[in-house]
């Protein structure tokens, strides 16, 4: 598990990013008195953290969303709520942020404060993604947020799916791309997360140390 306070996660549309987010506070719950989520995804209107705001907080979870208090609307009016539980040393908290250029500017804007606190940047991949199948096309896009955001990415999460189609190739492929993509960057592969049912298959002794199995929150049963 990650070892900061402040874990923000950064990832392309489509790579499971929020729905990682989700578990991840989810589990530190277990081991930390208060937790927080704060929805800063502008860019992605569809998947959003908000959205689970009555299933997290029934968890013990307190979900920091938008100021605009609306399920219809989705304009870029963050709450300053968020620049508390950055702040407070008591909070774990996981900020969602949105994974590209225009989703790293609003992280940006609290760039200043997190720099005055201990912070994990983790950056989701999905090898099945176009805009992240190759090493070079990763790491443009990896580069783009630093410098956008003005903060250094600390950790690697493959987050390779197919939704409820994933497979063990699937997983093996994501790591083997985000091994290359550590390798050129120096930064360390912190998960490889994986639906239960498909984590639970893994044999693979690297990727062992490193799995994070997952629930489907973020998707009703109805969707594939």
């Amino acid at each position: 598990m990650t070892n900061s306070r402040l874990t923000i996660v950064t990832g392309h549309y489509g790579s499971g990013k929020t729905e990682f987010c989700v578990n991840l506070a989810k589990k530190l719950k277990e081991t930390n008195e208060k937790v927080s989520i704060a929805d800063l995804d502008i860019v992605n209107t569809y998947f959003r953290t908000r959205d689970k705001k009555e299933f997290l907080e029934g968890y013990g979870v307190h979900v920091c969303e938008s100021s605009i208090k609306s399920t219809a609307l989705d304009l870029p009016a963050i709450s300053a709520e968020v620049m508390g539980i950055i702040q407070n040393e008591k909070i774990t908290s996981v900020l969602d942020i949105g994974g590209d250029p225009v989703g790293a500017r609003v992280l940006a804007r609290f760039t200043p404060l997190i720099q005055k606190h201990q912070y994990d940047l983790l950056f989701v991949i999905n090898a099945n993604r176009p805009e992240t199948q190759t090493l070079e096309d990763t790491l443009n896009y990896l580069r783009a947020i630093e410098i956008t955001s003005n903060l250094k990415v600390t950790g690697i999460v493959n987050s390779t799916h197919l939704l409820k189609d994933t497979t063990v190739e699937d997983v093996i492929r994501g790591h083997k791309l985000s091994k290359e993509l550590s390798k050129a960057t120096n930064i360390p592969i912190k998960y490889d997360v994986a639906i239960e049912s498909v984590a639970n298959r893994v044999e693979d002794e690297e990727i062992k140390k490193t799995i994070f199995p997952i629930k489907m929150y973020m998707r009703e049963d109805w969707m594939s």
